[in-house]
């Protein structure tokens, strides 16, 4: 019998930002499931949905948005779990690997890659 995984809350943190943290949920078509993108800080819900439609959710059917500190985390791993599978993801994109899409499938990752307006600028 497989024993049920044990999950402790996982604690908040402020994430150096003064503005508020907003969980960003995208749905790409009508009948598919809510997906978690990421997250934007901003001063309210208008100024969230702003910065998670130009960031997340410009090619989304519905954009949903959550305060994060309304968010309770639980989770099987540590946060230095977390940090040693970004690095590992990080590392498969500077290969050059395939990685997930915004559409959840995998497309090339290259130098080539275009950012958002800015984005490359140094």
């Amino acid at each position: 019998m497989e024993e049920t995984p044990r999950r402790s809350t996982v604690p908040g943190d402020e994430r150096g930002n003064p503005a508020p943290q907003w969980e960003v949920f995208v749905r790409t078509e009508a009948g598919e499931p809510m997906r978690h993108v990421g997250s934007v800080a901003a001063a309210n819900g208008t100024e969230a949905h702003e910065h998670a439609s130009r960031l997340f959710g410009w090619y989304a059917a519905d954009v949903w948005l959550c305060p994060a500190r309304a968010v309770e985390r639980y989770s099987t791993r540590g946060l230095a779990d977390a940090t040693e599978e970004r690095t590992d993801e990080i590392a498969v994109a500077e290969r050059g690997e395939r990685g997930p899409d915004a559409n959840g499938e995998g497309a090339p990752v290259s130098e080539e890659t275009e950012c958002p307006s800015g984005a490359n600028d140094t």
